[in-house]
């Protein structure tokens, strides 16, 4: 059977307006906000969520006030998209310069140049593969499909932007309430020792030696991660809190169990807690990593017939995406001349931002050739895995690992083997990580107007601006979070970033814990032969404070809460997809609310050293010590808000009812 024609929801026939300021600068101020939350929520949970669905309800709500057309409103969420892409790859790689040790603090001109040289070759290696993947290639494109039909569906008049602002307001006020000096009345989480056998701590020349043990934290009280939780939903979470549960409750006091010594790690008046958090942090961590390197080339191998596919199939029809003699207004993409003389440009770019780094003309040569190479062929296995699994699946970090790994190699073989040849390292490792985690969000943008009916070329030119803005912008978010939080620490891990400094340092600088490392990897092996769910996963739970690991799994727990609730009751499946994309805005809400307000109170400490009347309250002190029994609200609303409120709500008229497959 010949198959038909695709027709657009647009016509190609029918001219709107599209590429407009408004469109445009609503879509840019969502870019730094969608993308700073991202920067927030990304290196405490590891995890980042595509901004796709927000930024389109937002989008549809703000310009319906300003009669946009539904062309502008998909300008306004590509743009939007873009921030939440670009710091995916920053976060994976830019905090690694501070945990290797190559810088002392966040440098803003160098930041912002890998993440604007990544960004902008990511958009244009994508203008040279958007034929090829979104129009021929056979693809499902999850995400795509259900972003265009929540478009299409809020054209009806309903929008569900109550739900997302109303789940905003709650998270920014809670995260408020715990985190602002003086007005503290939660506390985030207990902790307990619970001791075993021979339970004596004594205290011998200010020497702390504990014989046994077990340190008890509860989840997080943190809306924001559960509502990470319920978006990856509860497999995904699960075998996340696997990896909690094999470092923190077997790892660690195995640890403590057998070496009684090492109370030395820390102070006489420090606690159990500070032990177990020091054996995580010297001990668990690096063997963490070591099955993070094997699980990540465990993922692209498993991977290998698509990313081949995916590959090959780019290369062979590159010449398509000049636009050859197809006229229609759907399918016409920036001239590929222009596009090529723009990546040798940026490549240049490239050539001096790695010498500034590495110190080495032959060094910089090489590592621009492998980031062109390695960034397009990465760029083309990121967008073809987002037409297959949608961005919130998609394997970046591994990509990333791959091109640092083979960065490396090589400055080692050219002798740079110091700092500098670390930050030129980690530099290509950048600036690949932002190229991909760019085509991935961008192949899903060109897809969702695709079905649309957008131009491409106005799509590839927002993009282009999303970045630049971005660029120029999130570099500050991220170092008001590092001077609050510190980047490493329990309360910023930015675990994929300790992953690349961690290699970055092995190979180049020799500096590496070797023997937990290789121990983490054959731990990996085991977990690949018994064919464990998602080894990166468990790796990733393993390197995450428990915390944090266990409220994911906790708004893991809550999804499955949900939809037994749905089933229990009969939903048909019109009900069961609107339910549970009212859930997934509401979730969204959490987690834009509670991680933007992180990042307004880290910019308000910082301004507070010039401005001390911003934090006149901080001497308040409601309570002596924040309480942990109001944190226990925080589940009550969590519950209330993803499992009442979708439920009562699905059979009302309006929301979307295509399911949101991440």
């Amino acid at each position: 059977m010949e198959k038909k024609p695709f027709v657009p929801f647009v016509p190609a026939s029918r001219s709107m307006d599209e590429l407009t300021f408004k469109a445009l600068f609503l879509g840019a101020i969502m870019a730094v906000t969608l993308g700073a939350a991202n920067a927030y929520v990304g290196m405490t949970a590891g995890l980042t969520v595509a901004a796709t669905f927000p930024a389109a309800v937002v989008a549809m709500a703000v310009l319906r006030i300003f009669r946009g057309t539904i062309l502008e409103e998909n300008i306004a969420r590509t743009t939007a998209s873009v921030g939440e892409g670009l710091v995916a790859g920053a976060i994976f790689t830019i905090p690694a310069f501070i945990i290797s040790g190559a810088w002392e603090d966040l440098h803003y001109l160098e930041s912002t140049a890998i993440m604007l040289i990544g960004g902008v070759l990511g958009v244009l290696f994508i203008i040279v593969l958007r034929r090829t993947l979104v129009v021929e290639a056979d693809l499902p494109f999850p995400e795509s499909v259900a972003a265009s039909e929540i478009v299409k569906a809020g054209q009806g008049g309903q929008t569900g932007a109550a739900y997302l602002f109303a789940a905003m307001g709650l998270a920014g006020g809670w995260e408020f309430l715990k985190n602002l000096n003086g007005i503290q009345l939660i506390q985030d989480s207990a902790s307990r020792f619970f001791a075993f056998g021979r339970s004596s701590i004594d205290i011998l020349q200010g020497r702390v030696e504990y014989t046994g043990g077990l340190l008890g934290a509860t989840p997080s009280a943190s809306p924001m991660l559960m509502g990470v939780g319920f978006i990856v939903g509860t497999r995904i979470s699960s075998v996340l809190f696997s990896g909690a549960v094999m470092g923190w409750l077997l790892l660690v006091p195995l640890s403590v169990f057998l070496n009684p010594g090492l109370g030395t790690l820390i102070g006489p008046n420090e606690t159990y807690g500070d032990l177990a958090t020091a054996v995580w942090l010297q001990q668990v961590r690096p063997l963490a990593v070591g099955t993070m390197i094997v699980a990540a080339f465990y993922t692209l191998w498993s991977l290998r017939q698509s990313l081949i596919t995916g590959i090959g199939r780019a290369l062979k029809n590159i010449g398509a995406a000049a636009g050859g003699e197809e006229t229609d207004r759907t399918d016409l993409d920036l001239d590929l001349k222009k596009v090529l003389v723009g990546i040798g440009a940026t490549a240049v770019a490239c050539f001096f931002l790695y010498y500034h780094f590495s110190g080495s003309a032959v060094g910089s040569v090489t590592l621009t050739v492998v980031m062109v190479i390695l960034g397009f062929l990465f760029a083309a296995v990121a967008g073809y895995l987002v037409g297959l699994i949608g961005s919130s699946n998609n394997p970046v970090s591994g990509l990333t690992l791959s091109a640092l790994l083979i960065a490396a190699v090589m400055m080692v073989v050219l002798g740079v083997t110091d700092v500098r040849g670390v930050a030129g390292v980690l530099g290509v490792a950048g600036v690949v990580c932002c190229a991909a985690a760019i085509a991935g969000d961008m192949m899903q943008d060109l897809k969702v107007g695709h079905i649309l009916g957008g131009t491409p070329w106005r799509m590839q030119i927002s993009e282009l601006i999303g970045v630049i803005f971005a660029a120029l912008v999130l570099t500050l978010p991220l170092i008001a979070l590092h001077n609050v939080y510190v980047i490493g620490s329990a309360e910023l891990p930015a675990p994929q970033a300790g992953l690349m400094a961690l290699m970055a340092n092995g190979i180049v600088a020799g500096e590496m814990a070797w023997p937990l490392v290789i121990v983490g990897m054959f731990f990996a092996v085991g977990l690949i032969l018994i064919k464990a769910p998602a080894p990166m996963l468990i790796a990733v739970g393993m390197y995450l404070p428990f915390e944090s690991t266990s409220a994911i799994f906790v708004g893991g727990l809550v999804k499955w809460i949900f939809e037994l609730v749905l089933k229990r009751k009969g939903a048909t499946e019109e009900e069961k997809a609107r339910a549970e994309n009212t859930g997934i805005l509401v979730s969204s809400g959490f987690i834009a609310g509670e991680s933007l307000m992180a990042v307004f109170l880290a910019i308000l400490v910082i301004g507070a050293d010039k401005f001390p009347a911003l934090l006149a309250f901080q001497n308040l002190n409601f309570l002596e010590e924040p309480s942990y029994f109001l944190s226990l609200f925080a589940y009550v609303i969590v519950l209330g808000m993803l499992v009442w409120l979708p439920i009562s709500r699905m059979r009302s008229e309006g929301l979307p009812t295509t399911h949101l497959d991440h």
